[in-house]
């Protein structure tokens, strides 16, 4: 069975771009940065030597976040945490020689993350592994690479995870969740209850409304095949 990675293209580029950005004391309060693009190309190549053999995949598949993003028109401040961040000094030069170098895709509109669940779940390939250090990524069943360990990821736990960072929301990409609920009471709502109903009934409790949780849960979706419409181009927003 020929097994594909598909890996997160937008962490590998910010990741080694970091690594290789460097600060010069000019004197005289006069500071710069630059960074040597050949050393984190070169970086990148032994990363996938490294991965390729560690998961003993036959191919590998690049996914980018578009520059829009359809999150963002269902709750503005979505990521509003990250507006004015600058990318590392090399970034664009890395992200544009991965794409000429090797398969890469992306979506109108959508994410990396979200364009690696919807080809994760499409049928087209034999076997895919999601590579990726996201947490998110565990709503999405099927197999995934994340802190060097192969996970197998059923459908009813990445229905339960979606549930569960529904609640807890991630500040990472500036959303709240559920008012008062983090990891220990999330598990313990869950874990009696793994529902819907469940979630809609903690925000009630915390003087929230359904639509608001319906709103934190769409934000925590990541696509798979069946939340993407490929005639029109557009996502299906999650309904319970």
């Amino acid at each position: 069975m020929k097994r594909t990675l598909l890996i997160d293209g937008d962490i590998v580029a910010y990741r080694y771009s970091s690594t290789v950005e460097q600060e010069v004391d000019w004197g005289d309060d006069v500071w710069s940065l630059w960074s040597d693009a050949k050393e984190a190309k070169q970086l990148i190549l032994q990363y996938l030597d490294h991965l390729v053999e560690a998961t003993a995949a036959d191919d590998f598949i690049f996914t980018f976040s578009d520059k829009d993003n359809f999150r963002k028109t269902i709750y503005p401040d979505y990521k509003h945490n990250r507006k004015g961040k600058r990318k590392p000094t090399c970034y664009k030069g890395i992200k544009t020689w991965i794409e000429s170098k090797y398969e890469s895709i992306d979506m109108p509109n959508l994410e990396g993350d979200d364009v690696m669940g919807i080809l994760a779940t499409s049928g087209q390939y034999e076997e895919t592994v999601i590579v990726s250090e996201d947490k998110d990524m565990k709503t999405i069943p099927g197999l995934l690479w994340r802190a060097a360990e192969m996970e197998d990821i059923s459908e009813e736990y990445a229905d339960y995870y979606h549930l569960y960072q529904t609640l807890v929301g991630d500040a990472t990409d500036g959303y709240k969740g559920c008012k008062g609920i983090g990891d220990k009471r999330a598990t313990a709502i869950l874990s009696k209850d793994p529902t819907w109903e469940a979630v809609v009934k903690a925000y009630e409790k915390a003087g929230q409304t359904e639509e608001e949780a319906l709103v934190q849960a769409r934000l925590a979706r990541i696509l798979r095949a069946s939340d993407y419409n490929t005639q029109t181009k557009e996502p299906i927003l999650w309904t319970p």
